[in-house]
């Protein structure tokens, strides 16, 4: 049978409409003789030419209106309702034709038949259509995957038919949790509740599920797919409501549904007299432009009406690629905003001097910083010089430069650090703090959030790479947990939390509640419709105990079992539900600036062990996880001779 739907799906289109015309002639004709049968209750009028003659211009004129209603111009795999319409028009007109053919031909045909043939010609030609179509959409004619849609709304029929026209699904069966819509058929598919799934999987072949409810909550999609992760089917989704409506996405771009799906929450409406009251109309600088958090917040602040829009950014591909990003979405969505790229690193204080001073910046969100715990470990020099120094430059210039607000992006990894990265982002939550102190017209203000879904270096694209190379998935800790929230919604509170600012605050996101790492690799593990297994070391890998292992590999250089968000256990509400406010320790600048230069020369002359003292000093709380030094250039130099070691140490000078 499949050599067949081969052989007819190969023909051209000329070939194709002319098999539609013999078979639709042949099609009339009977049609024309079974209401003959049925009106004479016999064949004898097969016999007689008149009758034979009006059979055969009846079906060539029917055949001509057909053509001329466009019946031949769809193709029949894609064909929906609206044929029935054409060929209804064609059945009744054939009627009128078969009427007149008969008086020409002196035929002497019942007054009944007419009525009957266009009756036996709109089932038999419009049936035709509807059984060759459910033939070329037979999964396995076409070598499509049986899938089944959860969600039979109105999202659920769009990709339904969508599916139909497409190469790769095949739906098999609907299912949703609305009651009412059990039962019913939908778009030629019956719909099942949920407690079905597992048995329409086995009983129609389906591996995969699509959920089709683009405006499900993340709580209801949460639950939904946790009853689903058992089953061992891959699970996809269409994209949410608001990428479709702004055209960002269509229906039928189906993907695996991710970890950032499920552990997002459902945002709270931001406040909207929050989110432009240090944007609208000003002229606002995001230093690390290029980055998973500045970009967001640029795409954030670009739908605030900003004069300008300066992005500061070391990389030249991020900042490519970011101001490409936001020209087209400006060009698009019609702002009058002003994008600038400056290419340059915070540390160059000339060069971020003359940026805030051509432009005018009213409002800098500092996002600049080297995240990644190892790498900072293993880097500890240019850790402190971009994160620590960088962050001194950027506040200097601007309060000489009088900018109005200044927004620091900090991290919870700066409460009680065991890595040098933590460290010096609290070093630089310092520097902020004693800024506010100083007579100064810049309003200075710190937010501190955990990890957010997809930004670079995330655990969550680290796992997706794994599973789909077979992996293993490798995890550091069995108890290690964080916490996690989405891009979009850290940038939006991090705009709020800035225009509420008064001087010197320091900012706490409400991050929800923490995720066990180890629940998470297994979740992302089951969306595939894999099965996962633990092990302790790779040589335990074991393909008969389930698809995917999971091994435990040991924390990381500074890496700690979970995180906080706060020193003390003081914080205070503010007017948004999901921002609150602490009172952390801090130093005046006089005092600060003192250390500041003592940890600038122990940078110069490549003194580890001093920087580490001074961290030990401030009030930072540094708890490092190992007394060892994990810089790369210092562990290389301390394990060759003296003299070796000496010029390591010059050529990191230099």
């Amino acid at each position: 049978m499949s050599d067949v739907t081969s052989f007819l799906a190969g023909l051209s289109r000329r070939s194709k409409i002319k098999l539609q015309l013999i078979s639709d002639a042949m099609l009339v004709i009977v049609s024309f003789f079974g209401a003959m049968a049925l009106r004479l209750e016999s064949f004898h009028f097969l016999f007689d030419i008149g009758i034979l003659g009006t059979a055969f211009l009846t079906a060539l004129l029917t055949l001509a209106v057909f053509k001329a209603c466009g019946l031949y111009r769809a193709l029949v795999r894609y064909v929906t309702g609206k044929v029935l319409v054409t060929v209804g028009k064609g059945a009744l007109i054939s009627a009128v034709l078969l009427y007149v053919s008969s008086l020409i031909l002196d035929a002497g045909i019942p007054r009944s038949v007419p009525f009957m043939h266009a009756v036996l010609v709109f089932l038999t030609v419009g049936g035709l259509r509807f059984f060759a179509r459910q033939f070329f959409r037979n999964p396995e004619q076409v070598g499509k995957r049986p899938v089944i849609i959860y969600g039979a709304g109105e999202a659920g029929l769009q990709l339904l038919n969508s599916l139909f026209h497409g190469r790769d699904y095949q739906p098999v069966a609907l299912v949703d949790d609305n009651e009412h819509l059990q039962n019913l058929t939908i778009g030629g598919l019956h719909v099942y509740a949920p407690s079905d799934i597992e048995r329409l999987a086995k009983s129609r072949g389906a591996k995969v599920i699509l959920l089709a409810i683009p405006s499900m909550s993340r709580q209801r999609r949460r639950e939904v797919v946790e009853s689903l992760e058992d089953l061992h089917l891959e699970i996809k989704t269409i994209p949410g409501i608001s990428e479709i409506i702004s055209g960002k996405a269509k229906i039928s771009e189906l993907r695996t549904v991710t970890a950032e799906d499920l552990l997002g929450r459902d945002p709270v409406a931001p406040d909207p007299e929050l989110l432009s009251h240090t944007i609208d109309g000003k002229i606002v600088m995001v230093s690390g432009a290029g980055g998973s958090i500045g970009g967001e917040l640029c795409r954030q602040i670009l739908t605030q009406n900003p004069h300008t829009l300066v992005l500061y950014e070391m990389s030249e591909f991020a900042l490519y690629a970011i101001e490409s990003e936001l020209t087209e979405a400006a060009k698009r969505m019609g702002y009058q905003t002003r994008i600038v790229p400056i290419l340059g690193s915070v540390q160059h204080a000339r060069r971020l001097d003359m940026a805030i001073k051509t432009f005018g910046v009213q409002t800098i969100y500092h996002a600049a910083a080297y995240k990644h715990v190892p790498l900072v470990e293993e880097n500890v020099i240019e850790g402190v010089r971009n994160n620590i120094f960088g962050t001194l430059e950027i506040t200097r210039a601007a309060r000489k430069h009088g900018v109005e607000n200044f927004i620091l992006i900090s991290t919870d990894k700066a409460v009680r650090p065991t890595n040098i990265m933590g460290s010096t982002k609290r070093v630089a939550e310092l520097i902020c703090q004693a800024q506010a102190r100083e007579t100064s017209t810049t309003v200075f203000s710190m937010v501190r959030f955990g990890n957010v879904l997809g930004s670079s270096g995330s655990v969550i694209p680290r796992f997706s790479a794994q599973i789909e190379a077979g992996g293993p998935v490798t995890l550091t800790h069995l108890d290690i947990t964080r916490y996690f929230m989405t891009i979009p919604e850290a940038s939006q509170l991090v705009i709020q939390a800035g225009a509420m600012a008064k001087g010197g605050d320091v900012f706490v996101l409400d991050m929800g509640e923490p995720v066990k790492i180890l629940d998470l690799a297994m979740s992302m593990v089951k969306l595939h419709g894999l099965t996962p297994y633990l092990v302790e070391d790779v040589a335990q890998i074991a393909p008969e105990n389930g698809d995917i292992p999971i091994c435990v590999t040991g924390l990381r250089k500074g890496e700690k079992l979970y995180e906080e968000l706060l020193i003390g256990n003081n914080p205070s509400p503010t007017r948004h539900p999901r921002i609150m406010t602490a009172s952390e320790v801090s130093l005046p600048m006089k005092d600060l600036a003192a250390v500041l230069d003592r940890l600038l020369a122990a940078c110069t002359n490549f003194d580890l062990p001093e920087i580490i003292a001074i961290f030990h000093e401030l009030p930072v709380d540094y708890r490092p996880s190992h007394d060892d030094i994990s810089d790369l250039i210092w562990s290389e130099g301390i394990s060759v001779p003296a003299q070796t070691h000496l010029k390591i140490v010059e050529a990191a000078n230099s």
